[in-house]
């Protein structure tokens, strides 16, 4: 499969259009804001600031803990920023919830970054990795725009990169990727970062990365009620 490179202006436009975005986000969230009388009204109220997917799809159904999920691209200069925020969700989750990164793919450029976050998953250093790959992209500009040059970037954690462009470009690793892009379109995450709780609520309009993580917190409340209802006799 040939896999597109990300030139410096694709990354350009990419901001653009994510800031432009933010920007239509922001003027949605203030007229809900002005209609419900506060912040805190709309950080809690259904189809706001967290909306209810339905039927809910968990990534992983067997799954005994909840499942918050960052929907987030390597290539999205809002999923850099909001890395420090998405490290407050992951410490402060109770005992009966794990935090779980899944690659966005929405634009092919986006392609490179899915597969290697799949294939350094399956090879023990995603976690590892994951800050360091957001600071070479957007502190250092690394040009690590191609698989093959994010083969060299894993190389800093002992990974070969033959072995690396293998695995990422496995029918495994395609097969992850294709079911990622289902589910996160059955979610209906149109836009990065975003958090999914259980496969059945997902963020909404919000107004800053610190109001993300609240409603993360929120939606974790809620699915904890959720399950002890189903537990209930």
């Amino acid at each position: 499969m040939k896999h597109a490179r990300i030139k410096p202006a694709a990354f350009a436009l990419c901001r653009r259009l994510l800031l432009a975005a933010c920007v239509l986000l922001a003027g949605v969230t203030q007229a809900a804001l002005a209609q419900v009388g506060g912040p805190s009204m709309v950080m809690y109220q259904p189809g706001v600031a967290y909306k209810t997917i339905s039927p809910a799809q968990p990534l992983n159904p067997a799954a005994r803990r909840i499942q918050v999920i960052e929907v987030f691209s390597y290539a999205c200069p809002h999923c850099f920023e909001f890395q420090p925020y998405a490290e407050q969700i992951r410490k402060s989750l109770p005992a009966d919830a794990e935090f779980v990164r899944l690659p966005a793919v929405f634009w092919p450029e986006w392609e490179p970054f899915a597969r290697a976050f799949f294939a350094a998953q399956k090879l023990g250093v995603a976690d590892k990795a994951n800050q360091a790959l957001f600071d070479a992209l957007w502190v250092k500009h690394e040009p690590l725009h191609s698989l093959e040059q994010l083969a060299g970037f894993y190389a800093r954690y002992g990974i070969q990169p033959a072995e690396f462009l293998k695995v990422a470009r496995s029918a495994a690793v395609s097969a992850q990727m294709q079911r990622a892009m289902r589910l996160e379109q059955a979610w209906g995450v149109n836009g990065t970062p975003a958090i999914v709780v259980d496969g059945a609520l997902r963020s909404g309009e919000v107004q800053s990365y610190q109001q993300l993580v609240d409603v993360a917190r929120f939606m974790v409340q809620q699915a904890q009620a959720a399950r002890a209802g189903k537990r209930a006799p």
